[in-house]
């Protein structure tokens, strides 16, 4: 497994190759979001946000959002390092956050974020050249991570594996 320095190094280092890739099959500007998006998904929203990890860290003040996720997400399972459900979970944990935040400023009428959600989901849908770059770029941060963790699948994944193998 890499430490954290060797996952902060390695997302800064495939950022813009990742990024260039991109450029081929999608074009300069929905490249450049999945690169700033790659750089995000690595350095603040990493499958070890349910550790003491340096992306936890990087919250700051506000890290204390991400303790129920800590609490309730075992370290390197599915939930947490699963690939699509980790990064989909990060996201929608984060949602829910801002959305349970915004309830308590409410008073201040500051706009729901169902309205906010629901203009999200209109840009995704008129703009989805702008919208898989930014995915893309999440879970491929996600990916890169396991990769260098040495085994890319949890170890629920493995255990199904190893069950069909042993019935077939």
């Amino acid at each position: 497994m890499a430490s954290g320095q060797q996952h902060d190094y390695s997302t800064k280092l495939w950022a813009v190759p990742f990024g260039l890739i991109l450029t081929v099959f999608i074009g300069p500007l929905p490249a450049l979001l999945g690169g700033c998006s790659f750089l995000v998904g690595g350095l603040w929203l990493s499958p070890d946000l349910d550790t003491t990890s340096n992306s936890l860290k990087r919250w700051g003040l506000i890290k204390i959002i991400w303790w129920p996720y800590r609490k309730l997400i075992p370290h390197r399972s599915i939930l947490s390092h699963g690939p699509l459900i980790g990064t989909s979970i990060r996201i929608i944990y984060l949602a829910c956050i801002f959305s349970l935040i915004w309830s308590l400023l409410q008073p201040l009428e500051i706009e729901s974020p169902i309205n906010i959600m629901q203009r999200i989901c209109r840009q995704i849908t008129k703009y989805p050249d702008y919208s898989l770059p930014i995915i893309i770029g999440l879970e491929g941060s996600a990916w890169l991570h396991l990769l260098k963790d040495g085994d890319p699948l949890p170890r629920e994944i493995k255990s199904i594996l190893n069950l069909k193998k042993s019935i077939f």
